[in-house]
């Protein structure tokens, strides 16, 4: 933990198939946070699936945005390399599901950040929804295509979860964290088994504490919440610049600059990142 403790800034990147509608689904504003647009809006999987069609950034520049991480002082970038909605943002064996293989764009976006990581002497951890999956039929949270009470969750997180947390701290290399979320149904034998495959694979790369049951490498604070009081333990707040985590095109609700500053430095004060 001693390079984290020393850290104390990071960069958040949601991004994924949710950027297209960005708030929007068949002309109807969807409330709530941009990425969970298919759960808000209960699309279904053959249709949200449509959406990787359309999915092609071709300016994307790994380098620009580690460059800009740097400049505004953050010493380490986590990027969703899996959100809930299932997508995978980088190319896995396990499912045709991902950027390479679904969308035009046919490459693969964590690969050049990691180069680009690696060039400019940054670290690079992954946001990975362990629980939830609105694609997979054995993933927790989809009751509008899949009937909740026949899904066989274990054998999502052996046969799919595992393998693919085993691909992105094999293939990429070396992690500084993975920052997994809303543990809901996972049981603590089964966080547990994570933490371990995890520190297995990369001894120094963090979990955080949404793996749930009270594991974890360091405590993770509700979203935009800040504690009132110094925290004892180690600690992170994921903070939004405006009100949403994926791109939502109406949302113009900005924090100033003053306000980002003073938040940062009332967190780590309290020893939080």
């Amino acid at each position: 933990l001693d390079w984290w403790r020393d850290a104390k800034f990071g960069l958040f990147i949601h991004w994924g198939l949710y950027a297209l509608p960005a708030g929007q689904w068949r002309g109807q504003a969807i409330e709530g946070i941009g990425e969970w647009i298919m759960y808000r809006a209960r699309i279904p999987v053959a249709e949200y699936e449509q959406l990787a069609t359309q999915f092609n950034p071709t300016a994307f520049d790994a380098d620009a945005w580690v460059r800009l991480a740097k400049e505004a002082g953050q010493r380490y970038i986590v990027i969703t390399a899996k959100h809930h909605d299932g997508f995978c943002m980088y190319h896995t064996r396990l499912t045709s599901y991902n950027i390479v293989e679904a969308t035009p764009f046919k490459r693969d976006p964590i690969a050049e950040l990691a180069a680009a990581c690696a060039r400019h002497d940054m670290r690079l951890g992954f946001y990975y929804s362990q629980t939830q999956d609105w694609h997979h039929p054995g993933g927790d949270g989809n009751d509008w295509d899949y009937d909740e009470a026949s899904k066989d969750f274990d054998g999502y997180l052996e046969d799919y979860v595992k393998p693919q947390v085993t691909e992105l701290l094999s293939n990429y290399g070396p992690v500084c964290l993975i920052w997994f979320d809303t543990p809901k149904r996972i049981k603590p034998e089964q966080s547990r088994a994570l933490v371990e495959l995890v520190h297995t694979l990369q001894p120094d790369c963090l979990v955080n504490g949404r793996i749930g049951n009270a594991l974890g490498d360091y405590a993770e604070a509700r979203d935009n919440r800040i504690p009132e009081a110094a925290v004892a333990e180690d600690w992170e707040v994921p903070a939004t610049i405006n009100d949403t985590w994926g791109f939502k095109a109406d949302d113009h609700n900005w924090k100033s600059p003053t306000d980002l500053i003073r938040k940062l430095v009332d967190i780590v004060s309290k020893n939080g990142n």
